[in-house]
């Protein structure tokens, strides 16, 4: 009987027994070679389109780019008064924001300065119009909305497929003239 080995050791496993008698068990035996996709250096600011899709770094971190980003922009609510640079911790800071961009006690001090100029009255009426106008807006929106979408089919027991909308009744055209008449009503004001 033979005792040496019918299998002759290749380099690279000669170096891996090396690595581990010497305890460096990390050491590569062998290269790899293959593609590796070079990624351009971006820079802050920069506006670049992969994947379909608009990408930009902003305070270094890579963001995409959405048509909902001026929206989002919009209803954000700052943490300080852009006109005092105050706390906008005050309840009811969020929404004199949104009416007025700027904060709660900022606002109270702009309508004591029309109280001071006599102009609050014409300002408050303002306010309370465009308010108006644009409930009307919305109700009349709404409510051809609804009477559009009011297709309402049902099925029978038998399977028969009954259409109950649609029907143009004369409830429903009143129903609109009047929504008109005040939106109407409410624009002359």
């Amino acid at each position: 009987m033979e005792s040496y080995l019918k299998k002759e050791f290749r380099e690279r496993d000669v170096k891996r027994i090396r690595n581990i008698v010497t305890k460096k068990f990390g050491d590569k035996t062998a290269s790899q070679v293959g593609y590796t996709k070079e990624n351009p250096r971006r820079e802050e600011g920069d506006v670049w389109e992969e994947d379909g899709r608009t990408w930009t770094i902003r305070n270094g971190i890579r963001q995409n780019l959405t048509r909902l980003d001026t929206v989002k922009q919009l209803i954000k609510t700052p943490i300080s008064c852009p006109k005092c640079s105050g706390s906008m911790k005050h309840r009811f800071s969020k929404k004199m924001y949104k009416i007025h961009g700027f904060c709660f006690d900022c606002t109270i001090d702009f309508e004591a300065g029309l109280r001071r100029a006599g102009k609050f009255e014409e300002y408050e009426r303002a306010m309370v119009t465009g308010n108006m106008k644009t409930f009307a807006k919305d109700l009349e929106t709404w409510a051809i909305e609804q009477l559009e979408e009011s297709s309402m089919s049902f099925v029978t027991e038998q399977g028969d497929i009954e259409d109950w909308g649609k029907s143009n009744n004369k409830s429903q055209l009143e129903l609109i003239k009047k929504i008109k008449e005040y939106k109407r009503q409410v624009d002359k004001l």
